[in-house]
């Protein structure tokens, strides 16, 4: 894959060495993340951080990660905000922000919009989660994240064995994170949900067609016994037509404490890509969990900064130029990250 220029909109333009490269640079990235050096490569950049849908992590992880590589972000929160809510067009938007921006990071409800948008613009964009289609960042920091989790353990990313569990119908996350686990090996997936929110049919074809072993279920306990990491997701109550009819599933795949010693190996990983719902009748990873050394959630959150500082820095190819522009970080930083 040629990185420099190159829009980032769907986790199918990823080949394993492609996947690898970003995670060798994503390492490269580690001290500047950690705020142990900083670096202004990207000096004068300004990033186009455009958010039609609610988030926090990733419109700031987003942010966060291209000011450590010390470029500039200007924000668009919200269709109330925009002139897409006076009529304008997703191209003519494209074609303004464009001309602002060298860079744009984008999320949008509706599945397909952000490749419309990119067709339009002048400077790469990368998809920030289209809809319930796809969110090609997340889920190279769930795979950064897995692979790092395994190495930990003495393992790899090839052989795993792992549990998908929740709104796997509408969760972006899984849709990506499914595809781009398809260009490893010997991974047995299972696949987690009430059958009304089951995995769309194409992405498990695709992952048996690549050679991998797929199981549906809807029993939790007996399908994590087994399984190195239980990636559990948070019901998409937004992408339903009701609040009652998301209540139909609310709560019926809550993982605690208790249902985790019980049926989970003693080193079996934790993931959610957040946000968690902590809601009483929710608590998809309930909060006794929060001491669980596997609970790896927060560990995601940080890789995801790497990640995209990664993806930044090879799409305005500036890898080699992070490093040389390097100093000491001079504030208190509470080394947090130890």
């Amino acid at each position: 894959m040629k990185f420099a220029g190159s829009h980032i909109l769907s986790v199918s333009q990823f080949e394993r060495a492609d996947v690898e490269h970003v995670f060798a640079v994503a390492d490269r990235m580690r001290p500047f993340a950690e705020r142990e050096l900083m670096t202004k490569a990207l000096d004068g950049a300004i990033l186009g951080a455009m958010f039609f849908e609610p988030s926090t992590r990733t419109r700031v992880s987003f942010g966060s990660a291209f000011n450590l590589l010390g470029g500039e972000v200007r924000e668009t929160t919200g269709f109330e905000h925009s002139a897409i809510a006076k009529g304008e067009s997703l191209y003519d938007t494209a074609r303004v922000i464009s001309g602002y921006s060298d860079v744009i990071a984008m999320r949008h409800p509706e599945s397909g919009s952000v490749s419309e948008f990119a067709a339009a613009s002048r400077v790469p964009v990368i998809n920030g989660g289209d809809g319930s289609n796809e969110h090609p960042s997340q889920a190279l920091l769930d795979l950064y994240t897995i692979r790092k989790e395994r190495e930990d353990q003495g393992g790899g990313v090839d052989g795993l064995r792992i549990a998908l569990v929740g709104d796997l119908k509408y969760g972006r996350t899984v849709h990506s994170l499914c595809q781009l686990l398809s260009v490893f090996k010997n991974l047995h997936i299972v696949l987690v949900s009430p059958k009304e929110l089951c995995m769309p049919e194409y992405i498990i074809e695709h992952l048996r067609q690549a050679g991998h072993a797929v199981i549906e279920s809807d029993q939790l306990e007996a399908s994590i016994s087994q399984v190195d990491i239980v990636y559990s997701t948070r019901l998409q109550e937004e992408r339903f037509s009701s609040t009652q009819e998301a209540d139909l599933y609310r709560g019926r795949f809550r993982l605690n404490q208790a249902i985790y010693t019980q049926n989970c190996q003693p080193n079996t990983v934790i993931m959610h890509p957040l946000p968690r719902d902590s809601r009483a009748n929710a608590r998809e990873l309930d909060v006794d969990l929060n001491d669980n050394p596997n609970l790896a959630i927060f560990r995601q959150t940080d890789n995801g900064v790497l990640v995209r500082m990664a993806l930044f820095a090879l799409i305005l190819d500036v890898v080699d130029l992070v490093e040389k522009e390097a100093r000491p970080v001079q504030w208190f930083t509470a080394r947090r990250f130890k």
